[in-house]
């Protein structure tokens, strides 16, 4: 991978996305993590009108490691960020719904998180004539690691097609801060939660199979049932067929 080239690339294609939705900048979450520090930069390198909104929601790590690890990048590649806590929003949104039914069940709750920031971003984006930039990697859109409608709504995602592997090599080539780097990846939807815990996969085991198509039996067979069980969430919806 020709690393200049790559970011030079992906920094015009924003532009030009831009350009096309004559658009006067971009926003994107910025959550501390490896994805949206890459997406950042990118964007970063596209245009000096970017922000990054810092979206703490119930959870202690997104007010503690979080929004410190997402200051760290903001401040080293100078990305403006504003700061919104949807903690009592996601609170009140539970009350309002509990009566639908008697369930609640943990991750439908946990999922709220991503939706309430979604809706964020994007009255930010319609307020300010910007575009919303999604932060998912190719590993975790394989997966189906991600909220529909949620961290899965985007107007455009600049490294979607890049494994974490290659995020790894991208960032290390950008200086990203090495704190973020060594930072394992996790969702934080809930306290202790890791992505390769919850997947029952590691980061290296899908990344093997997606670019070198080795993988063990066990493994190769959780990744196929989830890509087929999150089919669902890489599309708009599926409209009945004339």
């Amino acid at each position: 991978m020709d690393f200049e080239k790559e970011m030079i690339n992906r920094a015009a294609w924003v532009r030009e996305l831009m350009k096309e939705a004559g658009a006067k900048g971009i926003v994107l979450g910025l959550s501390g993590g490896k994805d949206s520090a890459l997406a950042a930069i990118i964007c970063r390198m596209a245009t000096p009108e970017v922000v990054g909104i810092i979206m703490p929601c119930e959870s202690k790590r997104n007010y503690e490691k979080d929004k410190r690890l997402a200051l760290l990048l903001a401040e080293k590649f100078d990305v403006r960020t504003l700061e919104v806590d949807l903690t009592p929003v996601k609170q009140a949104f539970r009350l309002a719904v509990e009566g639908l039914d008697e369930s609640q069940t943990p991750m439908a709750y946990a999922n709220m998180n991503p939706r309430l920031r979604m809706i964020t971003l994007y009255n930010y984006a319609q307020r300010k004539n910007y575009l919303v930039c999604g932060t998912g990697n190719r590993s975790e859109i394989t997966m189906g690691y991600f909220t529909k409608w949620g961290d899965g709504a985007y107007d455009f995602n600049p490294i979607g097609d890049l494994t974490v592997r290659e995020v790894y090599k991208l960032l290390r080539y950008a200086e990203c801060p090495e704190e973020i780097i060594k930072e394992p990846p996790s969702a934080a939807l809930f306290e202790g939660q890791t992505d390769e815990q919850e997947m029952g996969v590691t980061y290296r085991e899908i990344d093997d199979y997606i670019l070198d198509g080795v993988a063990e039996e066990e493994v190769k067979a959780k990744i196929d049932a989830a890509f087929c069980r999150s089919e669902h969430k890489r599309t708009l919806g599926r409209i009945y067929p004339e």
